[in-house]
């Protein structure tokens, strides 16, 4: 009997070798996260204190995209924190500025992104007294405007979520599902922080469909059993499931925030960070 390679592949052991050539083609070709980036609001005690240590820890650990939030970042010396950066391998993709600053110092709010080298800003919050019908349509006059005018000025603008902007229901529409409708998606994408949405009881897989091309960055922090936060992977929420519509979302930074990382932090967005890493999707 003539043995040919064919012949032998088949044999004992070859068909189990074939029978796994699609699943290690496909773990070969699967996508993986090529920068992880930290929303440095989870940091922002530490970050308050000395922003140039915590960014020479933040990189240490092998983060090398930063989002700039809280720790009183906006009154900082941001040539400083620019050139630490540089030194440091980190970037800045987008920051973030609260309503009333784009309201009243929105010139300011553009030469603070240029500086510290973002393309996006970020609106991060509505406090109360606009989520009611009549204050929060008015509020979305101002976005689309925010929007088109960082857009003329070379800068892209999204909107972070939370959770009430799902619960929340004025005459039985959303917040969320009224700044879907109001906003045009050439000024306004969105920066879906997916803890909130499943919070706020949403799948996120369907919500992400409905946002599809929208979507400039993810905020990924984990939640437990009993919906408190936590780091990356020591959770429930299935990212990698997630993450597998990112074609279709078009999401191109992946944030690690954990609003509630207990100190001394550095362990819990660690944490975050290897869970990133290592996540195939």
């Amino acid at each position: 009997m003539i043995m040919n390679r064919r012949s032998l592949m088949l044999g004992a052991g070859g068909l189990a070798a074939l029978a796994s050539q699609p699943l290690l083609s496909s773990l070969a070709s699967a996508a993986q996260i090529k920068k992880v980036g930290l929303q440095l609001y989870t940091v922002r005690e530490l970050f308050a204190a000395d922003p140039v240590a915590t960014l020479e820890s933040v990189a240490r650990i092998g983060y090398r995209e930063v989002e700039y939030g809280g720790g009183g970042y906006d009154a900082m010396d941001h040539t400083l924190l620019r050139k630490t950066m540089d030194r440091l391998g980190l970037t800045s993709p987008s920051i973030h500025v609260g309503y009333d600053a784009l309201l009243n110092t929105f010139d300011e709010s553009v030469a603070m992104a240029r500086t510290l080298g973002a393309d996006t800003i970020v609106l991060p919050y509505m406090v109360d007294k606009y989520r009611n019908a009549e204050a929060w349509e008015a509020a979305l006059v101002n976005i689309n405007r925010f929007g088109e005018k960082l857009k003329a000025a070379g800068l892209g603008f999204a909107y972070h979520n939370h959770d009430f902007e799902f619960t929340v229901k004025p005459d039985g529409v959303s917040l969320y599902e009224r700044m879907l409708k109001a906003c045009n998606p050439a000024f306004v994408r969105f920066e879906l922080d997916i803890y909130w949405a499943v919070h706020a009881g949403e799948d996120p897989l369907a919500l992400i469909r409905r946002l599809a091309g929208r979507i400039y960055a993810y905020h990924v922090k984990d939640m437990r059993a009993d919906r408190s936060m936590t780091a990356v992977g020591a959770g429930t929420i299935d990212f990698a499931g997630i993450f597998k519509l990112n074609g279709l979302a078009g999401a191109r930074h992946f944030y690690v925030e954990n609003d509630q990382a207990p100190a001394p932090f550095l362990p819990d967005i660690t944490k975050s960070f290897q869970t990133l890493s290592a996540l195939r999707f």
